[in-house]
């Protein structure tokens, strides 16, 4: 006599579940039968994702919080399948400007959080051979003026890794990196938000000698082509399902602009990247 059973549906946990991105990876999976364990901060937004259909359990998670994090942990169980840190923020503004403290909390969630989320559910991934995808950025590749923070704390994600795929490369765990352009999400917004309610640092002469590049370079942030999530989704997926995932997965058209630009010599970069925002040396003229 025969027996069939039905195989359990494989689990992942989301951070961000919230974000745009996040969003979108937690219902492609929730449609495709995984149990997704989607991070949240706040009941409302619980509510929001578990009337989405599929299995879709929020937990309540702050990257930030190591008793958050830990308590999430036991909530979830001894197995996972997968872990997608798609928690991340963006600080915006040019280096003498940013705060201390909205640099520090830029690297709290976009890396050490993130370590903080991995090394928690580590014992349950390394339980199902499980997989690690976490969201990085083009910016890590080529760092934009304006974008320095960001660019730094998605440089220091690559590396950290990069570090951990080898390290965990014998224990059954797979890492992978997906690394979108600029993307139609919230984040843009709520980096614009963050700015204004942050401040910024070094006094009035320094918002003077700033004033023209701020304005130029804002204006050419509202002006960039956002591009749909779904190939970033896409990326997340494969990274999961795939019998061998990619360790990093460079996503949309803006991709292939990166790899031309680190191509060219320092100074004709530079340049280039300058103009991409509109900054002229009268730019940075008090």
């Amino acid at each position: 006599m025969s027996h069939s059973s039905t195989p359990p549906a494989r689990s992942v946990l989301v951070t961000g579940a919230t974000g745009g991105l996040g969003t979108a990876v937690t219902r492609r999976l929730a449609a495709e039968g995984w149990t997704v364990h989607a991070a949240v901060r706040n009941p409302a937004d619980a509510r929001r994702l578990a009337d989405l259909p599929g299995d879709i359990r929020p937990v309540s998670l702050d990257v930030t919080d190591e008793l958050s994090v830990a308590a999430a942990a036991a909530e979830v169980g001894g197995s996972l399948d997968g872990l997608v840190n798609s928690a991340g923020l963006i600080i915006q503004g040019f280096w003498e400007q940013v705060p201390a403290e909205a640099l520090r909390r830029q690297f709290d969630v976009n890396v050490l959080g993130l370590m903080t989320v991995t090394r928690a559910f580590l014992p349950a991934l390394r339980a199902s051979s499980g997989r690690v995808v976490n969201i990085g950025a083009l910016s890590s590749l080529v760092a934009l003026p304006f974008f320095g923070p960001i660019a730094a704390s998605k440089a220091a994600l690559a590396s950290m890794t990069d570090s951990l795929r080898i390290e965990l490369r014998h224990q059954g765990v797979k890492v992978s990196l997906v690394e979108p352009g600029a993307m139609q999400t919230e984040i843009f917004d709520r980096a614009v938000r963050s700015a204004h309610s942050d401040g910024l640092a070094g006094g009035a002469e320094v918002q003077r000698q700033y004033a023209r590049a701020t304005a130029a370079a804002a204006a050419s942030v509202a002006a960039t082509k956002l591009r749909p999530v779904d190939a970033a989704v896409n990326a997340v997926q494969h990274a999961l399902t795939a019998r061998r995932p990619r360790t990093r997965y460079l996503v949309g058209p803006d991709a292939r602009t990166v790899r031309v630009a680190r191509r060219l010599p320092t100074s004709v970069r530079d340049r280039a990247l300058l103009a991409a925002l509109k900054l002229t040396p009268a730019s940075f003229g008090s």
